[in-house]
């Protein structure tokens, strides 16, 4: 008799542990933000002290737990390019509901004289954007359109200009009409350029004096690429528009 009721309990207890656990919450999967672009946005390198940083290289210092960056900017890349050579394919296909994808192209989209990575502003880049917003959507993601961050440019006056034609106020009309968020990267890294002035610029980008490091002994003078402090204050106007917009992504933001 005993033998048949420590049976019977035996299974009452199993079935209601696998209740109980069947009823136990999974942990909340992280929420993965997608980062595709070009070199602006790009992971750079360490060695010899390299003083390039891509923004999207800083941007996980930004969050708490709960946010999984994961960079998928390549040097050199355009929309066309990175649709072209199957990157967006690699990025598409592992998004999950949720997940976001912030796209900043543009720099190497107005080069004209590469027909493997020139794409007119009104036409072709605007309509490889739509494409990746698209179907971004169709796997359930969150797209984020991103302007071009600015080159320095100043002329023989002192006055800023900026050099990115049609691209910017391309991705701003796309976020209107397709209702994506807006990371008005352009608009604040112009606004702050200016502000800065032709020479204290000159910290956020990469003026380099020879012999300053190693894997650079001649210097270097570059307008488009960021130093570390250029690339932290990306960051910081990107983290600074999620909290406006992306109140989702803004309760991740370490303060």
């Amino acid at each position: 008799m005993k033998k048949i009721l420590y049976s019977f309990l035996f299974i009452v207890l199993t079935i209601n542990l696998e209740v109980i656990y069947s009823q136990t919450e999974e942990p909340t999967k992280n929420i993965t933000i997608y980062m595709i672009g070009n070199s602006t946005m790009a992971d750079k390198p360490f060695k010899d002290g390299n003083p390039e940083k891509g923004w999207g290289q800083i941007f996980p210092l930004y969050f708490n737990n709960g946010i999984e960056i994961k960079n998928h900017a390549v040097n050199g890349r355009s929309t066309k390019s990175f649709i072209d050579e199957g990157k967006w394919d690699s990025v598409v296909s592992k998004i999950r509901s949720g997940d976001y994808v912030i796209m900043e192209f543009g720099h190497n989209d107005a080069k004209k004289d590469d027909p493997k990575r020139y794409a007119d502003a009104n036409t072709d880049y605007k309509w490889n954007l739509e494409k990746i917003i698209n179907e971004a959507r169709q796997k359930g993601g969150i797209p984020v359109l991103a302007t071009p961050i600015v080159r320095r440019r100043f002329d023989d006056k002192g006055v800023f200009y900026d050099v990115h034609g049609d691209y910017p106020k391309v991705v701003r009309e796309l976020a209107q009409k397709m209702n994506v968020l807006l990371l008005d990267l352009h608009k604040k890294s112009e606004e702050y350029i200016i502000k800065l002035g032709e020479e204290r610029s000159k910290e956020f980008y990469l003026h380099i004096d020879a012999d300053e490091y190693n894997s650079l002994p001649n210097g270097l003078i570059d307008d488009t690429h960021l130093s570390p402090c250029g690339a932290f204050r990306i960051c910081d106007f990107a983290a600074d528009e999620i909290k406006l917009k992306i109140p989702q992504l803004a309760g991740y933001l370490k303060n």
